[in-house]
């Protein structure tokens, strides 16, 4: 079953003109090192902080509250599978909220999909929920 979902579109150039004018204090109030380290290693650096950004931003929306309610932009992180697939990681608030929009007997599966096309960032972010036993997990 569905739990939630949410999209978001980031501008590029204005991620790109953050990044320029407030550089590591919004790296660091933002993403988390291993997205830091990931966007630092990119040819486009503005477009792979754009995707995290967007990311965070559809999750908060599919976890039902956008960014309030206690949750911190470093409660929602992106990293990547060996296959290139980003996986959605959740602490802190976010992950308290999932365990309590799920329900009993059933395990939460975040999936996150990024895309871009200069200058948009775009993310969806869907959670579902499986009844347990089901012998399909989140990687």
């Amino acid at each position: 079953m569905i739990l939630g979902i949410g999209t978001d579109l980031a501008n590029i150039d204005r991620i790109a003109g953050v990044l320029e004018r407030h550089g590591d204090r919004f790296r660091n109030r933002v993403f988390t090192e291993v997205e830091q380290a990931k966007a630092e290693r990119r040819a486009d650096t503005p477009g792979t902080y754009a995707k995290r950004w967007a990311a965070k931003e559809a999750c908060s929306k599919a976890l039902g509250t956008g960014l309030r309610m206690g949750i911190s932009w470093k409660d929602m992180a992106v990293s990547n599978l060996r296959t290139g697939q980003p996986v959605m990681h959740l602490t802190g608030w976010a992950a308290e909220r999932l365990r309590a929009m799920t329900p009993e007997g059933h395990e939460a599966i975040v999936h996150v999909t990024l895309t871009d096309d200069h200058p948009w960032a775009q993310a969806f972010v869907l959670i579902e929920a499986r009844p347990v036993g089901t012998g399909v997990t989140q990687p």
